[in-house]
């Protein structure tokens, strides 16, 4: 934050150029209510103090501070795992329920399309788990269709036709979904697309892996989809597979994923890169500094956590 301007004895807020830019371009509209809220802060503040000030849930404050990470306005975590749904969640009765579907049209379009798309009648427990996703987490109904989808198909690449998600799988999905900030149609057609652009590439990294030519589980999806993230092509996962090989005398996946994570610190994706750090002798990563004069470091350590 630039500072403020006092106006007749109010304060005015003055936000960075580069940061509203940035924000804009990306379209977020809860990063960017949650960096207005921490301009308006100008401390750092908890979790709790940013739900009371404002009107979306924490999740969704979640989902926005990733985005903030993503546009480098805040720094990224070290470890940065979605969690699993929460252990107690809201109980929904029927009371609760008959609400929603007489008071919201999109949530009671959205039970007959999730029945035809699963191939049976919900029951209780299966409304309870679709009214927490559209209720508590507040994901659209036109959003929860396209989740559902998604994972029905991704159950018929991994199982076969005729397999279906459990609604708790869906719903682990959702949470998954809600904390990468997947609350619009145009948010979920980019995250699918990039879903099924990985799918079309996991061939060639089962391939460096050695691994048959099979569906992937759920632990070899992550893994996997860690590297990509990363930045490291099939080549580079084949390479740091032999010394794991060499090493270990089977597949460790936990210990190529560490030679891969070392590479990454030290700046290195490609075979290329590796070979000629190895030369080089480098095996730590160049930490860059930070820009001088940058105004907006205080709001880097932000969360008090």
């Amino acid at each position: 934050m630039e500072g403020y301007i006092l106006r007749d004895g109010k304060e005015q807020l003055t936000l960075s150029t580069a940061a509203a830019d940035k924000l804009l371009q990306s379209g977020q509209g809860d990063a960017a209510l949650l960096y207005l809220a921490l301009c308006r802060f100008g401390r750092g503040v908890t979790p709790e103090e940013l739900e009371r000030a404002l009107p979306i849930s924490r999740l969704r404050i979640d989902a926005a501070e990733r985005v903030l990470q993503q546009l480098g306005i805040l720094p990224r975590p070290a470890e940065d795992a979605p969690p699993a749904p929460a252990e107690e969640r809201p109980v929904y009765t029927s009371q609760d329920i008959a609400g929603l579907l007489t008071d919201n049209e999109g949530f009671r379009l959205l039970i007959p399309q999730t029945e035809q798309q699963l191939g049976k009648k919900l029951r209780t427990a299966d409304l309870q788990i679709l009214a927490g996703l559209y209720d508590q987490i507040g994901m659209p109904a036109d959003v929860i269709y396209l989740l559902v989808c998604h994972c029905v198909e991704r159950a018929r690449r991994q199982w076969g036709e005729g397999r279906r998600p459990t609604l708790r799988q869906i719903e682990k999905e959702g949470y998954h979904w809600a904390q990468l900030g997947i609350f619009d149609q145009t948010a979920a057609a980019a995250y699918l697309k990039k879903w099924a652009q990985r799918e079309e590439k996991s061939a060639a990294y089962m391939r460096a892996l050695h691994l048959p030519q099979r569906q992937m589980v759920d632990a070899e999806r992550r893994y996997i989809t860690q590297w990509m993230d990363m930045g490291f092509p099939p080549e580079t996962v084949a390479l740091a597979y032999e010394r794991t090989v060499f090493y270990k005398k089977d597949m460790n996946w936990r210990y190529l994923n560490g030679i891969l994570r070392r590479w990454h610190e030290a700046g290195w994706h490609t075979v290329h890169q590796v070979e000629q750090g190895e030369q080089g002798g480098r095996t730590s990563p160049v930490k860059p500094a930070a820009p001088a004069g940058d105004k907006d470091a205080w709001m880097r350590r932000y969360i008090k956590r």
